[in-house]
């Protein structure tokens, strides 16, 4: 693995380190060689952090277990940084872009032609589920890699159904790789790890936090050129992803329901509002084929 790679991996499990902030150092060198030599004095002055979490940040990158954790991440899954040839194209255009990917499983799935990310409740209806039985084959026969994030619901579907049918999906996590959320979703992480593809901004010891999974969002809809939206209600963490979506300039397709189903008002206010309505696979492929 090139030194450069390490250096970024170094410094992202890093304690006091942040998107921002990596980004600076990028800017300022590129090879990311000089961080290692910076003194207190010159990460305060130069990088305008407080002196308690640029003591923080030098004592984490040059201790032992940094390293060592580094190691055992090594071990667990393949790196991809932002400027490596397997790092998803559509997603390196994203504002705010992950600098690196931590990955487990097949990565020739991040070099296919189409992909589209399949988001809704993580309480879905029996329906829900026929709709993306009914919406999933032809996409499939049509060599679409179908993203999600593992969540409960809809999340969690869409992964199952894609592996039921022979397909092909990549779960995007809000957690590195040692842990599992929710519980419950253990065997399907497990399989999804050995045929399919785990993809997660955070290194494999991170837990899971809150405001991972908004963070998380974007990187769902990145990757896709489109977003389908099941089932979700008209305030619902769906419509983060969707709002995600629309700042990227990416298509969002949503299947309707009934007015008396609460978990259909999300969907059809989306459709209100200028979502595309799909009734079968053609409203997606029609909009591919553009």
């Amino acid at each position: 693995m090139e030194a450069r790679t390490l250096r970024l991996a170094l410094l992202h499990q890093t304690k006091g380190a942040s998107r921002v902030l990596l980004r600076q150092f990028l800017q300022f060198d590129p090879s990311l060689e000089f961080v290692f030599s910076l003194s207190l004095k010159e990460l305060t002055s130069n990088f305008n952090l407080s002196s308690k979490r640029a003591s923080t940040f030098l004592t984490h990158l040059h201790s032992d277990s940094n390293r060592k954790q580094l190691l055992i991440n090594l071990s667990e899954c393949a790196l991809l940084p932002f400027w490596h040839p397997n790092y998803p194209k559509l997603l390196r255009g994203i504002p705010d872009a992950p600098l690196l990917l931590y990955a487990k499983g097949d990565l020739k799935l991040l070099g296919m032609d189409s992909y589209l990310s399949i988001v809704g409740t993580r309480k879905c209806s029996n329906l829900a589920l026929a709709s993306v039985k009914k919406v999933l084959p032809p996409l499939l026969n049509e060599g679409f890699v179908i993203v999600s994030g593992m969540a409960e619901g809809i999340d969690s579907i869409a992964h199952d159904v894609t592996v039921e049918l022979g397909g092909k999906t990549i779960a995007i996590l809000g957690f590195g790789f040692q842990y599992c959320y929710p519980k419950a979703n253990q065997p399907l992480m497990q399989t999804l790890a050995q045929d399919q593809l785990l993809l997660s901004e955070y290194a494999p010891h991170i837990p899971p936090r809150k405001w991972h999974f908004p963070e998380r969002n974007r990187i769902i809809s990145g990757l896709s050129f489109g977003t389908l939206v099941v089932e979700a209600k008209e305030r619902s963490g769906t419509l983060i992803t969707v709002d995600q979506a629309l700042e990227q300039g990416r298509e969002v397709f949503a299947i309707p329901g009934s007015i008396l189903n609460d978990f259909s008002s999300g969907c059809n206010k989306m459709i209100q509002d200028g979502a595309k309505l799909v009734q079968n696979a053609h409203d997606i492929l029609e909009e591919w084929r553009e």
